[in-house]
């Protein structure tokens, strides 16, 4: 991967939860801005640095990925500003302008469709939050989540099931009365050596989880770094009141027009490679059935 400039700030703060932290974002009011008329030197890229399977300053995340097959269509280099995400994020990336100077970078590669502190693209994928379960436990005929709450109650009521707190998995699990079973992670946690994906392949792999419900493609990419046990994936659906499943955008900043219609005119004649990339790094694609009746 050809990173021609890094700049980090901060301390990174992996959550990967990105559609719960910009839906609380939402308070602030969008900066506007105006199109530029200098032709563009660099496809400068705002992203956490640290957030895998997403993002990271080794250019080794999906959204690094499509940055650059965005980059060589536009035959313009790859920068990135790397700030953490936290409620901020957008302030100190898309929106931070010294007096006299340019804006760091102009493109978040990942927003969820809806979200009105940026302006959104349309959107390139639907994901979902997938329950995630070791074969060899007594569970391998469990192939998605209506089957795993058919389970015998009895056994149901043995599973240590990790989510992080204040996610809509959470929310699942005390909709179907399992909320005594949830073991809680901090979805905000400043120890910068801490990651989403160790829920996964740490504690679930090495058994202090039975179970575990995150956000599909932190799912979907550690559950394939894990050697044994064999991970299951399972995409949950949306329900009637717990909303699972969510559409992936861009975010641009307000009044950049020209920009935003060339961006989705890539979003549209790169379709096909964007889903090979989100294929590779195991990420669940999912279709409108996975919304809840009525949305």
């Amino acid at each position: 991967m050809n990173l021609r400039r890094q700049q980090q700030t901060g301390r990174t703060w992996p959550t990967g939860l990105r559609v719960l932290i910009w839906a609380a974002a939402c308070c602030c009011a969008p900066a506007l801005a105006q199109d530029a008329p200098a032709a563009r030197q660099a496809l400068r890229v705002c992203q956490d640095p640290n957030n895998l399977p997403f993002s990271n300053t080794r250019g080794e995340g999906i959204e690094n990925r499509i940055a650059e097959l965005f980059g060589k269509a536009l035959g313009l280099p790859v920068t990135y500003y790397s700030f953490p995400q936290r409620m901020a994020f957008f302030r100190n990336t898309l929106r931070f302008k010294l007096p006299g100077q340019d804006y760091p970078c102009d493109i978040v590669m990942g927003v969820p469709l809806g979200l009105d502190e940026v302006s959104v693209t349309k959107p390139y994928y639907r994901s979902t939050y997938a329950l995630v379960i070791p074969q060899g436990k007594g569970m391998d005929h469990v192939a998605s989540g209506e089957d795993f709450l058919k389970l015998d109650p009895a056994r149901l009521r043995t599973l240590r099931i990790g989510v992080y707190d204040r996610s809509p998995a959470a929310q699942w699990l005390a909709r179907h009365g399992l909320l005594e079973q949830a073991v809680p992670y901090k979805l905000m946690n400043a120890d910068p050596e801490r990651y989403p994906g160790e829920i996964v392949e740490k504690d679930l792999a090495e058994g202090r989880l039975d179970a575990v419900i995150v956000w599909g493609p932190i799912a979907g990419f550690f559950a394939r770094r894990v050697r044994a046990p064999a991970l299951a994936v399972l995409p949950l659906k949306s329900e009637k009141g717990v909303r699972l499943d969510y559409q992936m955008a861009m975010g641009l900043r307000y009044g950049e027009r020209a920009w935003k219609q060339q961006i989705e005119q890539l979003i549209e004649s790169k379709a096909p490679e964007i889903t090979a990339i989100l294929q590779e790094y195991g990420v669940p694609l999912v279709d409108a059935s996975f919304a809840a009746p009525g949305d």
